[in-house]
């Protein structure tokens, strides 16, 4: 943790006013559905020239954030607003693969642990002088 962090950190335990360097990692904003709503709410009821851009100064968003959001709203999903994923996707093959890999080496186990207890019983019939099955099969 850097120590800009750590006195952010102790500031908010002790309840002083927040320090004012930039931090170490910016955190990007998440806003809710609940949140993209209100605001979408409030700027449809601006009627003055100026009030968006105030509403948006006031708020600490951006011009694309309102055409994003209603860009989003009008696709009709009604969990468009809804915060979503980022980063790169997963391949769907690539996690079929990896699951069949992994299917395959515990079978693959497996097998080898029967063909421990195949021999084993083997040893123990030729200690107990018993027929095997393959000799059974045999006769």
């Amino acid at each position: 943790m850097a120590k800009s962090d750590l006195k952010q950190a102790d500031q908010k335990q002790s309840g002083a006013d927040p320090d004012p360097e930039v931090r170490s990692k910016p955190e990007r904003r998440r806003f809710t559905a609940e949140y993209k709503r209100r605001i979408l709410k409030e700027v449809a009821a601006c009627k003055d020239p100026g009030q968006i851009g105030a509403l948006l100064r006031r708020e600490g968003l951006y011009s694309s954030n309102l055409t994003k959001w209603r860009k989003q709203m009008a696709s009709g999903d009604p969990n468009a607003l809804e915060p979503r994923k980022r980063g790169p996707k997963r391949d769907p093959l690539r996690t079929e693969y990896e699951a069949l890999l992994k299917r395959n080496q515990k079978l693959e186990e497996e097998l080898k642990r029967a063909k421990i207890v195949i021999d084993v019983q083997k040893k123990l019939c030729d200690l107990l002088g018993l027929p095997t099955a393959a000799e059974l099969e045999e006769k």
